[in-house]
């Protein structure tokens, strides 16, 4: 009798916890939001992380605060994402450098499929292939057929090993079937610079770092790296429509937390992020920088996350680049 008025009591408490339970996730944020940036302050993914803080603050009611913590390559803020609580209270901001890691970084301390859970992208951006201006090409064509005829001759430059602008290169050479030499920088500001002296032949660039250049004819445009064109730049082809078709190798951010974060928290915040994405001022704001807003499901962001995982791996293995 004593054991069923405690399996009683016991079932009731279950009771009582459940609607609390669901009330205080339904009440998600009811303190910040720590979003950790795990690149440097003023660089593109702080900036836009900074945005997306302020729109969720607004949708929400609640402060959405930007924490940077750069450092290995974005390993040591994705890291610290990856140990945080998964109570919708600590989010990443994620890129391309995070998926390219996967297989560039043999022993980092976390594996994103298995230590995240994707939310949502936030937005992308096509580079540019721009060419110093006493190369003889004019086309992408051109600079095929030259870079076949003397291989290894021409060289491109990076911010560094491993780096989106790097690996944009590194799948030009491999979809090409070219033999181009890859300078890496410390940065994309030397490396911009050594392009405009012509010390370098042709670098993978941000658009709009490149479009002023472009115009002031000090750098040639041959294409960009996304599926449809800049409206920075209206006039350069795509890289496809230029010659190579299927190359894309765009810019991107999104938006993870730590796995096991619940699943109501990770579909509120895709939904936001997603009302934000289709706002008309938003997007013509971003155009002017040639971002386009992106939008997926939480289930449709992990498959292209996973399909830009594979993607890199193979460049990573077919250009034997490592850096530990």
């Amino acid at each position: 009798m004593r054991g069923t008025i405690f399996a009683v009591l016991a079932c009731l408490t279950g009771l009582a916890l459940g609607p609390s339970q669901a009330l205080a996730r339904d009440s998600y944020p009811d303190h910040p939001v720590t979003i950790v940036v795990p690149f440097a302050a003023g660089g593109s993914a702080d900036v836009y992380a900074r945005i997306l803080a302020q729109e969720l603050g607004k949708a929400t009611g609640q402060s959405f605060i930007v924490e940077d913590k750069p450092g290995a390559g974005a390993v040591i803020g994705t890291q610290y994402a990856a140990k945080a609580a998964p109570d919708g209270y600590t989010l990443l901001v994620i890129s391309n450098t995070q998926t390219v890691n996967e297989s560039l970084l043999k022993r980092r301390p976390y594996k994103l499929m298995r230590d995240f859970a994707p939310i949502a992208p936030i937005n992308e951006a096509p580079l540019v292939l721009a060419v110093r201006s006493t190369l003889p090409a004019h086309s992408l064509a051109d600079l095929i057929r030259q870079a076949k005829a003397e291989p290894g001759k021409l060289n491109y430059a990076s911010s560094g090993t491993g780096t989106p602008y790097n690996m944009a290169g590194e799948l030009f050479k491999r979809m090409a079937g070219v033999n181009i030499v890859h300078i890496p920088y410390k940065g994309s500001n030397e490396a911009r610079t050594d392009l405009l002296s012509g010390q370098v032949d042709m670098m993978f660039d941000a658009v709009s770092t490149m479009a002023p250049l472009v115009a002031g004819g000090r750098v040639r445009a041959l294409g960009v790296t996304g599926k449809t064109r800049s409206a920075v730049l209206p006039d350069v082809p795509t890289m496809a429509e230029a010659g190579l078709p299927g190359y894309t190798a765009t810019l991107w951010l999104g938006l993870l937390a730590p796995k096991g974060t619940p699943k109501s928290v990770v579909d509120m915040l895709n939904r936001e992020i997603g009302k934000i994405a289709q706002r008309e001022d938003i997007r013509a704001a971003w155009a002017k920088s040639g971002v386009t807003p992106m939008h997926m499901s939480p289930g449709e962001f992990t498959q292209f996350l996973r399909q830009d995982i594979v993607k890199w791996h193979e460049i990573v293995d077919a250009a034997h680049i490592s850096v530990n």
